[in-house]
């Protein structure tokens, strides 16, 4: 090969690299801030998601951070945003959309995706997933779940129960948790049933709510209704499980533990997000099954979990890739992706059509609990000052289910206080 040759290749391969990497370090860089902790397979999932997302859009780096449970995510991305540091987007609790708004920190997406096709889009999830406030869509429902029963059936068969039927209403869940209840002695090797109450038991409080025909909120952000007779009720019902028909564990009962107890063998039934149904069916020994909560008066659950947010301190750059980003994660491949890996509800009836969805209910018929759910389902408690409004609650089911106050003295505790901090918004 000649030198004239020879050089020429070498001008071109470093031309090629120069322009590559140019390329690459005029790539719009994107931080997200994500709800779970470092490690696990949720992580796992969405890094996979990222890395496939990056592969078709090289123009756009998108940097997870995994910043802890729901309500660490959003106090630190909006330390973030008063710092004028704050990630382009975020996985945030669908309940913080009024804080966010308040604080001046997000963008609507109906306001990014404004024409006929972002419009159509935004109209492809379940109702019940979009929250309007002020005529606008904030944010785009994504990590979403309901709460639901989940019942051992192996258990349910020892115990002389009919492993394919669930309790339908509150009186079988304490007829069923009697016979579930299992002894050595004094000592209870099987618990009928857990329903966690710490530390964020509002949610779960809201689903028995919901079967009693109750709310939580006025679903304008700026008024609760804790210390209703029929919440009333819900909470004597939730601290009776354990205090007068002794077919639950006395005093609070921990939210990360739950799932390992029903996997174990410590408890016969649980109540908690279909987002713990991957774990189960990964982990669990036995066959189970999955149910719509138990009724008092009518079907209910609140809808849960988080959206994907915009955040105002975006280039216009940023904001498009942000957008693009948002449009593929939820487009009905991955939304049915992201649902098989980890449980969560695939928030599009489009979703559900997929092939590979369809493949994944006929082995699991349990995940077609939340879709069905959904028609009864009720938007999350849902505030301005979201974070101290859902601790007073906290600590008002943590009080009665403790027995440090009774359920009337605790909900009216949190309504009156609930009161004063939503008075600025009235």
């Amino acid at each position: 090969m000649s030198l004239a040759l020879r050089l020429s290749r070498l001008t071109t391969a470093v031309l090629l690299v120069t322009a590559t990497s140019a390329y690459a370090a005029d790539a719009v860089k994107l931080q997200m801030y994500y709800p779970i902790a470092v490690g696990g397979k949720v992580s796992h999932t969405v890094d996979n998601l990222v890395a496939d997302f990056e592969k078709i859009h090289p123009d756009i780096s998108i940097q997870p951070v995994y910043t802890g449970d729901y309500a660490t995510t959003i106090t630190k991305a909006l330390t973030a945003f008063r710092g004028g540091n704050a990630p382009q987007m975020a996985v945030i609790g669908d309940i913080e959309a009024y804080s966010l708004i308040d604080a001046g920190a997000i963008l609507p997406v109906s306001d990014l995706a404004n024409d006929a096709a972002g419009k159509a889009w935004i109209d492809g999830f379940y109702p019940a997933f979009i929250r309007h406030i002020q005529g606008k869509v904030w944010s785009i429902p994504f990590q979403r779940s309901t709460v639901v029963l989940y019942w051992n059936k192996q258990a349910f068969e020892k115990a002389g129960l009919n492993g394919d039927t669930p309790p339908a209403n509150w009186q079988q869940v304490v007829d069923f948790g009697k016979k579930l209840v299992v002894r050595d002695g004094t000592n209870v090797t099987q618990w009928g049933i857990e329903i966690p109450s710490t530390p964020n038991g509002y949610w779960n409080f809201q689903g028995i709510a919901a079967t009693n025909g109750s709310h939580l909120d006025n679903g304008k952000g700026t008024a609760v209704t804790f210390n209703t007779p029929s919440n009333v009720e819900a909470l004597h019902w939730l601290a009776d499980l354990a205090q007068k028909e002794s077919v639950s564990p006395k005093g609070a009962i921990a939210w990360s533990t739950t799932p390992q107890d029903f996997i174990d063998g410590k408890t016969a039934m649980m109540v908690t997000t279909t987002g713990n149904l991957t774990t189960v069916r990964d982990n669990a020994k036995f066959p189970f099954g999955v149910s719509m909560l138990p009724e008092k008066t009518q079907r209910g659950s609140p809808t849960g979990g988080g959206n994907l947010y915009v955040f105002k301190n975006t280039t216009p750059e940023q904001q498009k890739a942000a957008m693009e980003f948002i449009r593929w994660v939820s487009a009905p491949e991955q939304a049915a992706r992201w649902s098989i890996a980890t449980g969560y509800v695939a928030t599009s009836p489009a979703a559900w059509e997929t092939a590979v969805m369809k493949d994944y209910v006929k082995q699991v018929p349990q995940a077609l609990v939340a879709r069905e759910q959904l028609k009864y389902s009720q938007p999350e408690l849902s505030t301005y000052n979201s974070v101290q409004i859902q601790e007073l609650l906290n600590h008002a089911i943590e009080a009665a289910v403790t027995q440090t106050k009774t359920p009337e003295q605790a909900l009216e505790s949190a309504q009156t206080q609930a009161d004063r901090l939503l008075k600025p918004y009235q």
